[in-house]
């Protein structure tokens, strides 16, 4: 196998900012793929970053609070990161329609945004089917109809039996028999055009804003979550590659054990893979899952990376994690059939947590670079710790923390002990105020031999914990934070530029 599988994506020192498209700023209450996303690309652009990371853009359906690890569907977009202002400049909307909306700034508010949105997604289809014009739409459906027939179908029955998981739909629908597909189709048939249409929409967005960041050369790195949730296409379509029992029921859920977030681990309820299953059918699921993300992304980052060499399964019914064991994974099989499938694996590995040495050797043995977390850093194993930036090695995306963690300023001000506080002023050699932690962690981390370093767009802004994204263990008020345009001055641009600079990642 190759030594290194990501190539010239990342070959030469860089850095970049962690933000997801949500964190945008936008009136419409939730970041989207319009104006706002190309203005980030040319503020990071301006400031001589190379990368661009988010979250998850897979639909994650219409609840309250949605994750982006919890999707509905492991291939189809998020249909509320459209963006209505493009839809006017596109004419599927009026400009009228849009100033009628109320303007919703601050967190988001997710049943707010659904109700001002997906009325005028609708609109957006209803003008669409009037004018007859479908052009790209039809070459959109015939080169994604692998998986957009199975999607669009599976979103209108969501909407036919609101609330229902699709194992408890009609029998002859939850066994897909033939005959009751061919049927509800029909008798859908314009709910299911109406789902085609607002992913040619978002694809055609998405596609035009990375060939925006393509052209300041800026690479995009994508989150591919290792599970998917139980209520998803996916499993609907194909619940023999799924440890799933005669009524189609998880025989085990997902989860890590007790660990750095969480005294009883994490439950995450997740069906598990049926690795043989896979194994017997080439692997074809995951393959067609990563063709997919190596399209729409640069380099893709798989959380969860360790579930491959060992994976925590649990057994159903469980309340917390504690009582899970280790199952061994499809380890270098599926990374075997994963290099002769495509030219280059561009991966990073999401390896933390509870790593042991088969998993360091899956990573290493294919080139994919870790990642190291400044804020794991500092606590009782200090110096000797792999987070350490002394203890770097050259092929790893360092970060200062990530979606998962507090700000490095919410951490300095609530949650880092005594300890770590002074290991952390005897680093530096210095004491550093709650205002400055941020950019300290971020020069440390830039002077580091680390290939790419990458920091949340909260630790650039210098923001508390109010400003962090998720809580894991947690199941709400999490994915909500956005900035403001206004916080992005052009001092903090010239600053991350200069220390980009100094550090020779430009």
């Amino acid at each position: 196998c190759p030594a290194d599988q990501n190539g010239a994506k990342m070959s030469r020192r860089g850095s970049g900012v962690l933000l997801h498209i949500v964190s945008l700023p936008s009136p419409y209450g939730i970041g989207d793929l319009g104006s706002s996303a190309y203005r980030f690309a040319d503020f990071l652009a301006e400031s001589g970053q190379k990368f661009w990371q988010i979250l998850p853009l897979n639909a994650t359906g219409l609840g309250d609070s949605p994750s982006p690890y919890n999707s509905i569907s492991s291939l189809a977009g998020n249909i509320l990161l459209i963006s209505p202002e493009m839809l006017a400049q596109q004419g599927w909307l009026e400009r009228e329609e849009l100033a009628r909306l109320p303007v919703l700034t601050g967190k988001i508010d997710y049943p707010a945004v659904i109700r001002g949105k997906v009325p005028l997604l609708r609109m957006a289809y209803e003008r669409f089917r009037g004018r007859n014009d479908t052009g790209g739409y039809e070459i959109f459906c015939a080169e994604n109809s692998s998986w957009l027939e199975d999607y669009a179908l599976f979103a209108a029955l969501q909407e036919q039996f609101p609330g229902a998981v699709w194992n408890r739909w009609p029998r002859e629908l939850r066994d897909r028999e033939p005959e009751a597909l061919k049927s509800w189709k029909e008798k859908l048939r314009e709910t299911i055009a109406r789902e085609k249409f607002l992913q040619y929409i978002f694809y055609q967005q998405w596609m035009k804003l990375k060939q925006y960041c393509g052209q300041k050369q800026i690479k995009i790195i994508g989150d591919l979550p290792i599970y998917v949730d139980y209520n998803s296409v996916d499993l609907w379509v194909n619940p023999e590659v799924f440890k799933l029992n005669e009524q189609k029921d998880p025989l085990a859920m997902a989860g890590v054990p007790p660990d750095y977030f969480s005294s009883t681990g994490q439950l995450w309820g997740n069906p598990v893979f049926n690795w043989e299953a896979l194994r017997s059918r080439g692997y074809s699921w995951w393959i067609k899952r990563m063709e997919q993300n190596f399209r729409l992304y640069d380099l893709v980052r798989i959380d969860h990376f360790r579930g491959f060499a060992a994976y925590w399964e649990v057994p159903p019914g469980e309340k917390t994690a504690i009582n899970g064991r280790w199952v061994q994974g499809p380890a270098e099989d599926f990374f075997e059939v994963m290099s002769k499938r495509f030219t280059e694996l561009p991966i990073i590995a999401e390896d933390l947590g509870v790593i042991t040495e088969d998993v360091n050797e899956l990573r290493r043995r294919f080139g994919f670079p870790g990642m190291k977390i400044l804020l794991f850093a500092f606590g009782g194993d200090f110096p000797d710790t792999p987070y350490a930036p002394h203890n770097f090695e050259e092929n790893c995306v360092a970060y200062t923390g990530t979606h998962d963690n507090n700000t490095v300023r919410g951490w300095f001000e609530n949650e880092a002990s005594q300890e770590e506080k002074e290991h952390l002023r005897n680093y530096l050699g210095r004491e550093v105020s709650p205002a400055e932690v941020s950019w300290e962690l971020i020069r440390i981390a830039m002077m580091s031999v680390a290939k790419t370093v990458i920091f949340p767009m909260q630790d650039i802004l210098s923001l508390g914990q109010k400003a962090r994204m998720n809580r894991p263990a947690t199941t709400t008020g999490n994915y909500q934070w956005r900035f403001d345009s206004g916080e992005i001055t052009p001092e903090i641009s010239r600053r991350l530029k200069n220390m980009t600079e100094v550090y020779g990642r430009t």
